[in-house]
């Protein structure tokens, strides 16, 4: 990419437009253009001998990520592990790597804004919201771990199911919990509510939602009939 701007920069293209043709953001080809060429060549040789595992995914993530920017890093962490059997790399590697292309690539994440209302009480069993949060805790040696929580809360009678991972939740983590929670409630409600739905969704154009692949594969399990909202 360095030789690629300075050759962009000599035909006499300003720095907005190199960023644009190159499809990055403005201040990396400044970071670039700043390093002096002994500098850049230290550098470059640096980077060649520090090869990451993720880079032989790159394109696909840039891919995905331009064409969906809400995507989470869980969500393309269980997109590659879907697609590529041999793909063994832990969800915190996949995240560090997405904020630096997303940083690189200027793809800022966005978020897309549900309609909530207010609703009237709801028979016995009918509705059951899931809401996600998280806290720090002190183990046992004193240390400060932060945990990850999802629950399920059944609207009428307010019964209430929890987990906690000491991860943030990915896809194959919420369907166990969903499993777990209808066990312990004894059925299935009719309706699902969810506050948080970037760990199950990819995204929603006028009311038309794409989950991710496993949530889909469950959701349509003969099993499994139950409504969701998001």
């Amino acid at each position: 990419m360095y030789n690629r701007i300075f050759q962009l920069q000599e035909l006499g293209f300003s720095k907005s437009k190199i960023a644009k043709k190159l499809g990055v953001a403005r201040g990396t080809v400044n970071h670039y253009l700043k390093k002096d060429p002994e500098e850049m060549s230290l550098w470059l040789s640096s980077t060649k001998r520090r090869t990451k595992k993720l880079d032989k995914y790159r394109d696909k993530i840039l891919g995905w990520l331009r064409e969906h920017p809400d995507l989470s890093s869980a969500q393309i962490a269980d997109w590659l592990d879907e697609r590529y059997p041999t793909f063994k790399i832990g969800e915190s590697t996949v995240r560090r790597y997405v904020r630096e292309m997303r940083k690189e690539y200027n793809i800022p994440k966005t978020t897309h804004k549900g309609v909530y209302e207010a609703v009237p009480d709801l028979p016995l069993g009918f509705q059951a919201q899931v809401d996600f949060g998280q806290t720090w805790q002190k183990n046992e040696q004193g240390q400060s771990v932060k945990l990850y929580v999802v629950a399920f809360v059944l609207s009428n009678s307010r019964y209430k199911y929890m987990e906690w991972l000491d991860h943030p939740f990915t896809t194959i983590d919420l369907i166990e919990a969903h499993k777990n929670a209808f066990h312990a409630f004894g059925g299935k409600p009719k309706e699902i509510v969810y506050d948080q739905d970037n760990i199950i969704i990819v995204s929603e154009n006028n009311g038309d939602i794409i989950y991710t692949k496993q949530f889909e594969a469950y959701r349509r399990e003969e099993t499994f009939q139950v409504e969701y909202c998001i």
